[in-house]
């Protein structure tokens, strides 16, 4: 019995190995314009935010 799970295991072991070998390399994708509109967007938002929060409370000068 012992000897027989030894070679279930090996055999996982090795089917294991295999699927890591065959694994596809990732390919990165450029972004859409859409995409970079909108993030382009997000930071002007964020920007806008900051600004306003500034101009409430003149007496102090962090941006």
């Amino acid at each position: 019995m012992g000897i027989q799970l030894e070679n279930f295991v090996e055999s996982i072991k090795s089917k294991v190995r295999k699927l890591k070998k065959l694994k596809k390399p990732y390919i990165k994708m450029d972004k859409s314009s859409s995409v970079k509109v909108e993030i382009r967007s997000k930071k002007a938002r964020k920007l806008v935010e900051k600004t306003l929060q500034a101009a409430d409370r003149p007496g102090k000068r962090s941006l």
